[in-house]
């Protein structure tokens, strides 16, 4: 048995792991999809401020951050395609997404902040 005492989350902690578990599982189906990709980050915008204030505020900036960043990355791996560039760019901004969206929710799943 553990020495430490089980956390406690408060209904607001708890609404907002949730939601981000819901906006994280989205990202995952749109690892493959791409639609879910826009539906999570959008879910993430929508319920960022529900979140304000709790343990899990900055995993909404997370999932925010590596939509966008992932859908400039994107494109400019698209635009390159040619070079041949854009495929080892589309490549690594793919396993880059596939990083962050792990590693929030393992850290979500653990009650932990993103960071």
């Amino acid at each position: 048995m553990s020495d430490t005492p089980a956390m406690t989350l408060s209904a607001k902690d708890e609404a907002a792991k949730t939601n981000a578990l819901i906006a994280y599982g989205l990202m995952v189906l749109g690892l493959f999809t791409g639609i879910f990709w826009i539906v999570g980050a959008i879910w993430a915008m929508v319920k960022k401020g529900d979140a304000y204030g709790t343990l899990f505020e900055d995993h909404y900036s997370n999932i925010i951050k590596t939509f966008w960043w992932g859908l400039g990355l994107s494109i400019i791996s698209f635009i390159l395609l040619f070079v041949i560039v854009g495929y080892f760019l589309g490549l690594a901004v793919w396993i880059w997404s596939i990083y962050r969206v792990v590693k929030g929710l393992a850290n979500l799943t653990s009650n932990k902040p993103y960071g």
